[in-house]
């Protein structure tokens, strides 16, 4: 914190016009909303499904000090169809936000909740009716859709006391037919392959971006863009569907976590993909509120 950059903060992604087409009408379709940060909507077969959900205008304990949005969600908490699964990947605080839980449970009472070890008591606390937690590479049986738990790379902790005592993850989640790879907070690390090669191909892979400097200090636990190639890469080598597997990035341009500007992720990004000889039809940067359908 002492040497952390204050420059330049970057522009926010813009907000992309959704027109008249309400959240829920994709039928059989697989299509997945970026609302914000690591927060997606994902819809199949009238099965709706969040990950990672935060409305608060801070991702903090406090709502007047911490991490600021410098976009708003996408789409409003109001508009909302019903959502009958949320994905935790762990329990910081721009990923499990406790307002935002409470709400969820409010206006959705029936809604499935799948967590990492150690995350379910947080959302029981919070009327979460319906918990499953789950270790890496366990099976996670929802009812409408399943999911498996796989590793990922990083540490947890709301507190200075409870720092690793509970678990993070990635999920693979299963609707309709269709695979999504969420790979929640992560920094670069040996399973990717392993993870298409247990968990079956996979049509969509949402992999993090952002907060990714200063590198000497990130680097464990954040990917930034090249790194994140270099995931969806392992990630193909294991999967039979990598011709047809698209690459949603996540975890940039809401929140100003690190010392890059909000807005440099992408272009790196595109930048590492071009120079891998990826296919471009493949790379789908989202606005927000941009949806991608297949």
């Amino acid at each position: 914190m002492l040497t952390r950059q204050r420059g330049v903060v970057g522009e926010p992604p813009r907000i992309f016009p959704r027109g008249d087409q309400p959240p829920g009408s994709y039928g059989a379709r697989l299509a997945i909303t970026w609302i914000g940060h690591s927060t997606f909507l994902i819809q199949s077969n009238g099965v709706n499904v969040l990950t990672d959900p935060i409305w608060s205008n801070r991702a903090s304990p406090f709502q007047f000090a911490g991490p600021r949005r410098y976009a708003p969600p996408a789409i409003p908490f109001e508009t909302l169809p019903r959502i009958d699964v949320v994905f935790i990947s762990h329990d910081h605080y721009d990923h499990l936000d406790a307002r935002t839980v409470a709400r969820i449970t409010e206006t959705f009472p029936a809604a499935k909740w799948a967590a990492p070890l150690g995350v379910g008591d947080f959302l029981k606390e919070r009327s979460a009716a319906n918990v499953a937690v789950s270790d890496w590479w366990e099976a996670c049986d929802l009812g409408s859709l399943s999911a498996f738990s796989t590793p990922a790379q990083h540490f947890s902790g709301r507190y200075p006391w409870n720092r690793n005592a509970t678990l993070w993850c990635g999920w693979m989640i299963e609707l309709g037919g269709h695979r999504v790879y969420f790979a929640g907070d992560t920094g670069l690390h040996p399973e990717f392959q392993e993870i298409t090669r247990r968990c079956g191909p996979v049509d969509a892979a949402i992999l993090p971006i952002g907060a990714y400097e200063p590198r000497w200090f990130m680097q464990p636990v954040h990917m930034n863009p090249e790194d994140a190639v270099l995931a969806y890469q392992s990630l193909s080598a294991g999967n039979t569907h990598s011709s047809k597997c698209v690459f949603i990035p996540s975890h940039w341009g809401t929140f100003r976590l690190t010392d890059e500007p909000l807005d440099e992720p992408p272009r790196r990004l595109r930048a590492a993909w071009t120079a891998a000889k990826l296919p471009e039809s493949q790379l789908r940067v989202l606005q927000l509120g941009e949806t991608f359908e297949s």
